[in-house]
């Protein structure tokens, strides 16, 4: 069960990718309130207290979302429209990390209210760096909605 209010949640079903930015973040003590689902499924529940969250105070949103597109179960483009359906979650900024340079995934993410889109370097201290400076931004800088 979830006892803090989350900053972030990290939606990610590639091991590898997930570890890296959950080491980011603990390298610059960023990871203190993240929350890592697998799957869109997952993500929703988490979201909306259903499922493995089932009565979790959904008054708690993350600060930010950070969503890979091509993801088990439900695809990141589907979860990001179930986000800004729903008033409880519609003003949460969502940010697309992926692997994906296509130009009809950038198109629709943005269409579907993506807060931000961002291709996930290959190089590793590339990686980090733009992890560390999104979550930064998205955390330290942006100016929430209440």
């Amino acid at each position: 069960m979830i006892t803090h209010s989350p900053e972030t949640l990290l939606v990610e079903d590639n091991p590898y990718d997930a570890e890296l930015v959950i080491h980011t973040l603990q390298h610059s003590c960023l990871a203190n309130h993240l929350v890592h689902v697998s799957d869109g499924q997952s993500a929703l529940d988490f979201l909306f207290g259903t499922g493995l969250y089932e009565g979790r105070n959904v008054q708690e949103q993350p600060k930010v979302v950070f969503l890979d597109l091509k993801l088990p179960k439900l695809d990141g483009l589907e979860v990001l429209r179930r986000i800004r359906a729903d008033k409880r979650t519609q003003l949460v900024p969502v940010v697309i990390l992926t692997s994906s340079r296509e130009d009809c995934d950038i198109v629709a993410s943005y269409q579907l209210g993506a807060n931000s889109y961002i291709v996930k370097p290959v190089d590793f201290d590339a990686f980090t760096e733009t992890v560390t400076k999104t979550v930064l931004y998205w955390l330290k800088t942006n100016v929430a909605h209440h």
